[in-house]
């Protein structure tokens, strides 16, 4: 039995997304530091990885007779081996529906979307998360023997201890009975691009209404600060980006150390979903939108002006 236990975040291809790194460095608060990797192919480097950032046992899970790809079956897999009172996961919207599963199976108190994670001095799980579109932060305690919790990306520096690889114990789970007549009937990846992945990106680029559907400057910009880029609903109700650009209380919750806002008026429902981002920069022509309420810098003017601007001034800089 380990003191905390990790999912960790992976791609398809088998790699380790950086905010995974951040949720095992909350974890060692906690004590001996274990992860859980399952299904997909992993590479080979993953252990030396975990290893330097605290986790001594990697139980790699392989799903026998059902689809690992649904939350269901990831939920019943890591109910299976969560030999642990702690089990963290990087907040998103699959790994907080797996958690869902794992409350539900063990009684687990289950916190999404925590800022920081310890233990008071009663031995509970203790969370700092805001709520209320960010107008309030929380203080929120597990009284449950288990505590399961997702920590949004960026929350938590990575640092590394510099421990030996991982230890993999293999493990085969069952996990029929949790899909209930589910059937996966055709999957298509994410087409794959050098931008980072928006939930756990460093630097965020934001398009709202105000891009009028074209994202071509932002997207410039964004490759210029090796950023994401994002967008308000209105911009994806629209089709003008897809959903999974989508920030927001509906959407994906970022918390970059920068957020640049092009054209993005500040609705409660978009702040909700980035108010804890580090820096706040806001391009809007109208100098009473509410997205200067929060924001640490403010240009008023025309995005298309503006944004092409910025670039051409950062790539001269080098």
């Amino acid at each position: 039995m380990s003191d905390v236990l990790v999912l960790v975040d992976h791609t398809e291809e088998g790699a380790l997304r950086p905010a995974a790194l951040e949720t095992v460095t909350a974890a060692r608060v906690f004590g001996e530091v274990h992860a859980v990797w399952i299904g997909a192919p992993m590479d080979d480097d993953v252990p030396a990885q975990l290893g330097r950032y605290g986790v001594s046992v990697l139980h790699r899970v392989q799903v026998t007779d059902a689809d690992p790809r649904l939350a269901a079956v990831q939920g019943a897999a890591l109910a299976a081996v969560a030999d642990a009172p702690v089990v963290l996961a990087t907040s998103g919207f699959d790994a907080k529906e797996v958690l869902a599963h794992l409350a539900v199976a063990t009684g687990a108190g289950l916190i999404a979307d925590a800022v920081a994670v310890t233990r008071d001095e009663q031995g509970r799980v203790v969370t700092d998360k805001s709520v209320l579109a960010g107008t309030w932060n929380t203080r929120c305690a597990v009284t449950a023997e288990r505590a399961a919790v997702t920590l949004k990306a960026g929350a938590v520096t990575a640092t590394s201890v510099d421990g030996p690889p991982a230890r993999v114990q293999e493990h085969e789970v069952s996990a029929a009975a949790a899909v209930r007549g589910i059937r996966v009937v055709e999957h298509t990846p994410t087409a794959p691009s050098d931008r980072p992945e928006l939930g756990s990106a460093q630097v965020v680029v934001v398009g709202g209404r105000g891009t009028d559907g074209d994202f071509g400057p932002l997207e410039e910009l964004a490759d210029v600060l090796g950023a994401a880029v994002g967008a308000t609903r209105v911009a994806t109700d629209e089709g003008w980006i897809g959903h999974e650009a989508q920030i927001g209380q509906t959407g994906v919750t970022v918390t970059p150390r920068l957020y640049i806002g092009a054209g993005v008026s500040g609705a409660v429902h978009h702040r909700g979903g980035m108010q804890a981002s580090g820096t706040i920069v806001a391009i809007n022509p109208d100098p009473e939108a509410p997205i200067f309420e929060i924001a640490d810098y403010g240009i008023v003017g025309d995005l298309f002006e503006v944004v092409p601007a910025l670039t051409e001034a950062l790539r001269e800089r080098g």
